[in-house]
């Protein structure tokens, strides 16, 4: 029996939902059997000494806090602070006001007493506004610990002896707060196996680390890669080393752009659950991760969380899952399901489910880097899921994310493809198939504005509007390559130039030579902005 079931909401990339949205879908969880909530806030929450802390950012202020753990606790759903003590501290580090508390990258100047003095305001802001006894204090993939200021000030040290004197100070800090603190379990595993987490090896941490383990923190395992039940339970035993209470943490996907990913959470969470009940980890958390934006709304993973939490119970008949679902929520299953749109749209890992969405939004028509990969004449496919969605959106409480994603894919059915098509014809030069295609450009600048009016509308409805300027900025800026793309094509069917040179440019297999196969869920270059909008960013 399970003692916390729990979803950790991401707060910090980008989208900062409503404190009326949280209570909201806190309730939903606890009509599906969860008893807890953490909100995860790197600097998206408010420390009264520190104003540049979550500045412009739709940070959360402490009568916001109150008000959604008053409204929790009321509904018996315990709230648990996640802040972060170590790294992940990039948006902190944008303001010159913390540049003294920077080792490197987003990591932590540890050893510091400026830094302490900083974490203890944390810690101490967190108490004014939370009552549950734990709070999650990160310190993960600090990569670069010790390899910047660090190192400049003290010399080469030990990573594994750094990480325990930082680690000592902030569990101090912690309990003079009144907290016990949970933390990822990463960064140990990484420094015993050359930088990674994940071992077939139940004994890669030794006996001498464990020893040297600070007390009063308990290790959190995070994990939402894996389809087989052996790799959890040989990590779930290397985590009970540790002692304490175990911790799992799993992942509903809701990061990989602007689609969900329900069947890859179920895939891996299943096996997870089967090996967590086996192991009797009493605490478990599904995180909803806002990687690249927050693209995608939480309560687009609703089917998967309802599922998995069954699956801890022992239920893995889907048809009863289904009933129950609808019978709780009100909402179709396998309706929701679709939101993580199934289009073949080209070759995969067929290992990996993928949601290659935002990457074919985002593409540039005339240097699209995964062009080799693109499948043709999907339009009719996108087209026929809208429909689905609209149709879905008149029965839903969901409205807003159905019409959202059938606007997505009306755009896609014009886009995805556009610069495969328009290379082909440039290279053919089939000056009537260029003309086609520049409707088609026009088409898909008007079917993409509409998408965007449709995603605001659903942004508005469930966050603070601070991040949507960035999702409106990288939208007009491939509106802006489709416009100067189509002046140049009409130029080149005029006449008026001879060649559009990188139209004569080859487009080779993103992977290298021979490998035809994509992994979306394993590049995350394909999911950020900065990697997709071209080869040229600097």
């Amino acid at each position: 029996m399970f003692k916390r079931f729990g979803v950790m909401m991401d707060m910090s990339r980008n989208g900062v939902m409503k404190p009326e949205q949280v209570k909201q879908y806190a309730l939903t969880i606890k009509k599906m059997g969860y008893n807890m909530i953490q909100l995860y806030t790197e600097d998206t929450y408010e420390i009264p000494e520190e104003p540049y802390f979550g500045y412009l950012r739709g940070r959360y202020s402490k009568e916001e806090l109150k008000d959604i753990v008053q409204y929790c606790n009321s509904i018996d759903i315990e709230v648990i602070p996640c802040i972060q003590t170590l790294a992940h501290l990039n948006q902190m580090f944008y303001w010159k006001e913390f540049q003294k508390f920077r080792d490197q990258d987003d990591v932590l100047l540890v050893g510091d007493e400026r830094t302490y003095s900083l974490i203890e305001k944390m810690f101490k802001n967190m108490r004014d506004c939370f009552t549950s006894e734990i709070i999650h204090i990160g310190m993960d993939e600090a990569h670069s610990l010790g390899r910047g200021q660090y190192l400049d000030i003290h010399g080469s040290e030990n990573r594994y002896d750094i990480i325990r004197k930082h680690l000592e100070r902030v569990i101090q800090l912690a309990k003079k707060y009144g907290f016990r603190p949970i933390m990822w379990s990463d960064m140990f595993f990484r420094i015993a196996n050359n930088g990674e987490y994940f071992s077939t090896d139940p004994n890669i941490i030794s006996d001498e680390i464990l020893a040297s383990c600070p007390d009063g923190v308990d290790q959190v395992y995070w994990d939402y890669h894996r389809d087989k039940k052996e790799h959890y339970d040989v990590m779930l035993k290397s985590h009970k080393r540790f002692g304490g209470e175990s911790w799992f943490a799993g992942g509903a996907w809701t990061w990989m752009g602007f689609a969900s990913n329900n069947d890859w959470s179920l895939k891996t969470m299943l096996p997870a659950m089967q090996s967590c009940r086996e192991k009797d980890v009493q605490n478990i958390m599904m995180t909803v991760w806002g990687n690249y934006g927050k693209l995608c709304s939480y309560y687009a993973v609703l089917p998967s969380l309802y599922a998995i939490r069954r699956f801890y119970d022992g239920v893995e008949d889907m048809e009863q899952i289904k009933k129950e679902f609808s019978e709780i929520t009100g909402e179709n299953f396998d309706d929701m399901m679709k939101l993580d749109i199934r289009v073949d749209v080209g070759p995969v890992d067929k290992e990996y489910s993928t949601t290659p969405y935002t990457y074919l939004l985002f593409n540039d028509p005339l240097m699209g880097m995964l062009d080799a990969h693109i499948k043709e004449s999907r339009r009719k496919e996108f087209e026929e899921i809208a429909e689905q969605f609209e149709n879905a959106a008149k029965t839903s409480k969901f409205a807003t994310i159905f019409k959202s994603q059938a606007a997505l894919c009306r755009a896609l059915a014009v886009k995805y493809d556009l610069g495969v098509r328009t290379r082909k014809a440039y290279k053919e030069k089939d000056i009537n198939e260029l003309k086609v295609i520049c409707d088609d450009y026009l088409l898909a600048m008007e079917r993409i504005e509409e998408f965007l009016i449709c995603f605001s509308k659903h942004w508005f409805e469930e966050n603070k509007p601070h991040g949507i300027d960035v999702t409106e900025i990288r939208i007009g800026a491939i509106l802006t390559r489709l416009r100067s793309a189509r002046r140049r094509l009409i130029s080149f069917i005029a006449g008026d130039i001879d060649k559009i040179d990188e139209l004569e440019e080859e487009i080779l297999l993103f992977r290298g030579h021979g490998c035809n196969a994509v992994n979306y869920q394993q590049l995350p270059a394909l999911n950020r902005w900065i990697c997709i909008a071209s080869p040229n960013n600097l």
